[in-house]
Order: structure tokens, then C-alpha cells, then sequence
């Protein structure tokens, strides 16, 4: 059975690279679609139908496109960051869980059904594993900027580091309360305590401290400090061309996957379709295919919701940017924190949730 759930495990991560990876070349599609719609222009519709194609296309040119390395530059980690950024963002979905997993006799190949869950790695400290690994995501930016030695970069990958330990504070105590009030670091244990109630209704504002920080986070407008163009030209990856250039928007558009699968797992109900209430008397253990078309559907609408914002809101200075992050976000989320640890002593009190 150890070889039947490894090959199993091995199968998971290969889909969630494909879907991932084929989800991140059509969220650039969705993204300039978007943006020409939101300013009533046409965006791409020349390749394939409705520029269904564009992707494929982009693809091919990162591919073909001359890879110049400047002279000046430290070439070890120059090539090294674009690979961590991707890499540190792909390895944070091991632990999401997108479904409660269904039986399988793999098509009469096993003598008994095994269990498969819909996740990679069934951690019972899923949430700090991702927020690990989150960390450590700006050693691509930071790298990158130091490496292409030059003061735009640079300056780039300093505001990278800047920004992400202004914001990981903030989104780390809004996480506490959720985390408080379930009593479990486990994903899957979090969702399952919204089965009667989404916790962005108890803890809204938590909830939203933690959206603002994933858009720093995400280094996404109206926080692109980064590789804010009217400042530091592209900040850290202003050296970087062909698919170096390419990897460090995949990294991107990988971490709005992770930050809206967070989102949705932590506040939002995970795979419960209604603020209040199951699954209309559903029995999800057996049609199972429902909980993941769920996830899935609010994970796709808060990626439009990271399009939506980024044209719409102007780009904040840097300054403040640092302003939100420690004067107003840290209060606020120090402020959720004592809120809810005040509600779950009443309710624990009356009985109404377990000690």
C-alpha cells in the first residue's frame, strides 16, 4: 500500500503543476482581457478564438526570446532567484486542501478502497507551513534586485523586504484569531469549523487585514513598491529578460493562487457554499466532485478580485505604504486578536463553543 499512495501522491503533484502552471498562463489572459474591458478597450483577440491562444503564444516568444545576462552582474544567484520565487510559491499549495477527498478501488486494480484526499501533504501545522514558505518567497525579489547589481534593482528588492516584514505581522495576527477560535493549525479542521458559519462574518476584520496584506504580500497595485515603473523603471527584475523575466511574473501570478486559496480557506468557507448553513441536506461524502467545484469557483473570484482592484486603486507612495502597514493594519489586527479572544471566553463560558 506505500507504493499505491506514493504513486498516488506523485499523480497529485503532477496535477497541481499542470493546473497551476496552465491556471497562471491564462490568469496574464484574464488579466489584460480585464483591464480592456475595465477601460473599454479590446485586449488580445487576434490568436485562436476569442485570443483563447494568447498564452500559448507569450509562451513561445519568453522561449525564443535572447537570454541576456549584463556583464556586471552576480550570475550564481542572478539565475538562481527567478527559479526560488517560482519555486517557493508553487511548494506553499502543497498543504490546500480543495476538497474532502473521495474511496477508490483504482478502477479494481486494489483489493480494498483507499482513501484519497484532495491535497498533496495533510499537515496538522498547514497554516504555518504556508506562511513559512510565504516567507520566504522575498528572498527571490531581494536576490534578484542584489544580484543584477544595480540601484534600481537594489532598491527594488530592499522595498520587497521592507514591505514584506511591514505586512507579515499584520497577516499573521489576523490568522491568530481563526486559528484561536478553532483551536487547530490543520487547513482542513479550520474549513470544517465554518460548516455554520464563514468566519469573515465573526472576524471581518480580520479578514480584512488579511486581504490588504495579501495584496502586499502578492506585491500586487496598489502595493507594487517593488517594480514600481515610475520610480525604479521595473525595480528588482530590470535586468532580467526571456524566461528569467517570465519566471518572476509566474511567481507572481502563483502567489494570487496561494493568497486566494488562503483566503478562501481561512474566511470564507473553504468548500461550504452559504455563509450560514451545509450543503442543503447534501451528502458531500458522496458526491464528492461538489466540495472542490465550490473551492474552486470562490478561489477563480478572488482572482478576479486581485484584477479588479489592481484597476481601480492609484499605486500608494512608499511612504504610505509603511504607514498602512504599521499605523493602521498592526492596530487593527492587534485589535481583531483581542475582540475574539474576548468573544471566545463568553462563548466558552456559556456553552456555546468548546473549551
Amino acid at each position: 500500500m506505500v507504493w499505491v499512495e506514493l504513486g498516488i501522491t506523485l499523480v497529485k503533484i503532477a496535477l497541481m503543476f499542470f493546473v497551476v502552471l496552465t491556471l497562471v498562463a491564462y490568469l496574464t489572459l484574464a488579466e489584460r482581457r480585464v483591464s480592456a474591458f475595465i477601460q473599454d478597450r479590446l485586449g488580445p483577440n487576434r490568436v485562436g478564438p476569442f485570443g483563447l491562444l494568447q498564452p500559448l503564444a507569450d509562451g513561445v516568444k519568453f522561449i525564443f526570446k535572447e537570454d541576456l545576462i549584463p556583464s556586471h552582474v552576480n550570475k550564481p544567484f542572478f539565475i538562481a532567484a527567478p527559479a526560488f520565487a517560482l519555486v517557493t510559491a508553487l511548494i506553499a499549495l502543497a498543504v490546500v486542501p480543495i476538497g474532502k477527498g473521495f474511496d477508490t478501488t483504482l478502477f479494481g486494480l486494489l483489493s480494498a478502497p483507499i482513501f484519497v484526499k484532495l491535497q498533496i501533504a495533510d499537515l496538522n501545522v498547514g497554516i504555518l507551513y504556508v506562511l513559512a514558505i510565504g516567507s520566504l518567497s522575498v528572498y527571490g525579489v531581494v536576490l534578484g534586485g542584489w544580484a543584477s547589481n544595480s540601484k534600481y534593482s537594489f532598491l527594488g528588492g530592499l522595498r520587497g523586504a521592507a514591505q514584506m516584514i511591514s505586512y507579515e505581522l499584520a497577516m499573521g495576527l489576523s490568522i491568530i484569531g481563526v486559528i484561536a477560535w478553532t483551536g487547530s493549525l490543520r487547513l482542513e479542521d479550520i474549513i470544517e469549523a465554518q460548516s455554520k458559519c464563514w468566519f469573515a462574518i465573526p472576524q471581518i476584520l480580520g479578514c480584512i487585514v488579511f486581504l490588504a496584506a495579501a495584496f502586499a504580500e502578492t506585491n500586487r497595485l496598489p502595493f507594487d513598491m517593488p517594480e514600481a515603473e515610475p520610480e525604479i523603471v521595473a525595480g528588482y527584475h530590470t535586468e532580467y529578460s526571456s524566461m528569467k523575466f517570465a519566471m518572476f511574473f509566474m511567481a507572481e501570478y502563483t502567489h494570487m493562487i496561494v493568497v486566494s486559496c488562503l483566503v478562501v480557506a481561512l474566511f470564507f468557507g473553504g468548500w461550504y457554499p452559504l455563509p450560514f448553513g451545509g450543503w442543503f441536506g447534501i451528502d458531500i461524502d458522496k458526491y464528492w466532485f461538489l466540495p472542490p467545484i465550490v473551492f474552486i469557483g470562490k478561489v477563480l473570484a478572488f482572482l478576479f478580485f486581485f484584477i479588479w482592484v489592481r484597476f481601480t486603486l492609484p499605486r500608494f507612495r512608499y511612504d504610505q505604504v509603511m504607514n498602512l502597514g504599521w499605523k493602521v493594519l498592526f492596530p487593527i489586527a492587534v485589535a481583531n486578536l483581542i475582540i475574539v479572544s474576548i468573544a471566545i471566553l463568553v462563548l466558552q463560558n456559556y456553552g456555546y463553543l468548546k473549551a
